[in-house]
């Protein structure tokens, strides 16, 4: 059973920065494309980033392009999302997840029902 376990959450000033981390235990997480989702008060969860199994891809949402990077150095199991100039509208529960299948397109990393397993969350709050 994979288990994915995020870290890294917490208070920011708008314009600050954060990297959360995914550790993954329990698969072989060289071969799983990871995401990043999050999920804010009263809305749907949205997709932010995601990687391909070899690190060589990444997608991201538009509003996070140029502010956020994804890496996934494999011989350390876990994925990490640096975020730099945060905004107020970054809050959030963040979201790790792991798809075992590799597919090369933002429409199919974009999309929550394209990952087998999920983390349990961790919370940024971004303050102006």
């Amino acid at each position: 059973q994979v288990q994915l376990v995020e870290s890294g959450g917490g208070l920011a000033q708008a314009g600050g920065s954060l990297r959360l981390s995914c550790a993954a235990s329990g698969g072989t997480f060289s071969t799983y494309a990871m995401g990043w989702f999050r999920q804010a008060p009263g809305k749907e969860r949205e997709f932010v980033a995601a990687i391909t199994w070899s690190g060589g891809s990444a997608y991201y949402e538009d509003s996070v392009k140029g502010r956020f990077t994804i890496s996934k150095p494999n011989a350390k199991n876990t994925v990490y999302l640096q975020m730099n100039s945060l905004e107020r509208e970054d809050t959030a529960v963040y979201y790790c997840a792991a798809s075992e299948t590799t597919y090369y397109s933002w429409s199919y990393y974009s999309d929550r029902g394209s990952y087998d397993y999920w983390g349990q969350g961790t919370q940024i709050t971004v303050s102006s």
